[in-house]
């Protein structure tokens, strides 16, 4: 069986393409599991794409990832700015963890130009838009399929 790629998304993410086009763009969530798919599937892995706007279940989510997943994409989306429970969940999973950001987080609010998940990823797209997504997962076939 080909090894699992979770990609993890934070809060408000599921509005992606209707909420703030300007700085999030017009694509959906759905286009973006679509696109990670699609480049999982050139390196021989599978990918599954998870929401939630709510803190703990992004925990579990994380918890679960350790029994599942070889890999962790993850946009904490405004959890990147404050969670500490995340960041502790994400350094009990032994696989890579690759952060990624929509918008130039450096460029926005200063409150947004640090990241706890920053601590344990081992690569960050920032900036990019939804193609930092597929930018990761190409990053994530390097590391576990070759």
């Amino acid at each position: 069986m080909s090894k699992l790629v979770t990609v993890l998304n934070g809060p408000n993410l599921n509005l992606l393409g209707q909420r703030q086009p300007e700085i999030y763009g017009s694509d959906t969530l759905a286009d973006v599991e679509k696109g990670c798919s699609e480049v999982a599937a050139r390196y021989g892995l599978r990918s599954e794409l998870l929401q939630s706007n709510h803190e703990g279940v992004l925990v579990d989510m994380i918890h679960t990832c350790r029994e599942t997943s070889a890999g962790i994409i993850i946009n904490p989306a405004a959890y990147s700015h404050t969670s500490v429970a995340i960041l502790d969940a994400l350094n009990t999973f032994d696989g890579p963890v690759l952060e990624v950001h929509i918008s130039n987080i450096h460029h926005r609010e200063s409150f947004r130009h640090h990241s706890y998940i920053s601590h344990r990823a081992d690569s960050a797209i920032i900036g990019m838009g939804v193609e930092g997504y597929y930018l990761c997962m190409h990053r994530m076939g390097s590391l576990l399929g070759g």
